[in-house]
């Protein structure tokens, strides 16, 4: 499991579902000068292209969402955030065996950078222990994208 009243999680019932809760929180940390990162399972290239194209956001928020990483690549992901001199914020959707890997990664990064997690799952994965999953969190990204 994730590290306990630090990170926060989501739960999402699909890739573009969870990519609409992700866009405001997305647009206010590029207000807030953070850099965005999205450690993923499954590459989301696509659907994120598609999804971006049919919102009504700001064209420069819409060039800055699609040049974040959408895809599968995490040791590039990891290498470049270890680089990073930026505050960051760091999702991570997968399954959960997916999440814990990469927490675990990113815990020794946490040690000595200001960086922001938050874990995603699957409702379809999870069923019933949403609620069970959600306690050992210490905040839940809402689908209005609020913390």
């Amino acid at each position: 499991m994730a590290v306990p009243d630090k990170n926060a999680c989501a739960f999402y019932a699909s890739d573009y579902h969870m990519e609409m809760i992700m866009l405001p929180y997305i647009n206010e940390n590029f207000k807030n000068k953070k850099n965005v990162y999205v450690f993923t399972q499954n590459n989301l290239e696509e659907t994120i292209k598609h999804l971006v194209k049919n919102v009504n956001i700001n064209k420069d928020i819409k060039e800055k969402v699609l040049n974040i990483n959408w895809k599968n690549e995490d040791e590039s992901k990891y290498k470049t955030l270890i680089e990073d001199k930026s505050e960051s914020i760091i999702f991570v959707k997968g399954n959960e065996n997916y999440i814990e890997k990469i927490n675990k990664n990113l815990n020794q990064i946490k040690n000595y950078k200001n960086i922001e997690i938050i874990d995603c799952y699957s409702l379809e994965e999870v069923g019933i222990k949403t609620e069970e999953i959600r306690q050992n969190y210490k905040n839940v990204l809402m689908t209005n994208g609020k913390i």
